[in-house]
């Protein structure tokens, strides 16, 4: 769960991405690699699961799919946070520069 959860937000950021933030002012890039590695962590450690469990791996319980799904959901509120603490240090539009200076 937690591989298809990242690999569904890489192919949302990627898109979005591609087809809004031609500039890459927003560091929609960085949003879409990150999601992209998590994504890659997740397959190599599905393989490895696969390789130690057999078919069993194609069978959890509703506890392992929960548990997954709830850790997918925080990798990926956890990218999130990553880009905007990112988008916010580099400040592409000049926003918060211009807040801290008008107080």
């Amino acid at each position: 769960m937690t591989l298809l959860l990242t690999v569904f937000a890489a192919i949302i950021s990627t898109a979005v991405w591609y087809f809004t933030d031609l500039d890459d002012r927003n560091k929609l890039g960085t949003l879409s690699l990150m999601y992209w590695g998590a994504s890659l962590m997740w397959f190599v450690d599905a393989i490895f699961e696969y390789a130690e469990l057999g078919a069993e791996y194609f069978s959890p319980s509703a506890a392992e799919m929960i548990n997954d799904a709830y850790l997918g959901m925080s990798v990926i509120a956890l990218g999130l946070i990553i880009w905007l603490v990112v988008l916010f240090i580099k400040d592409p539009r000049g926003v918060v520069r211009k807040r801290l200076m008008k107080k």
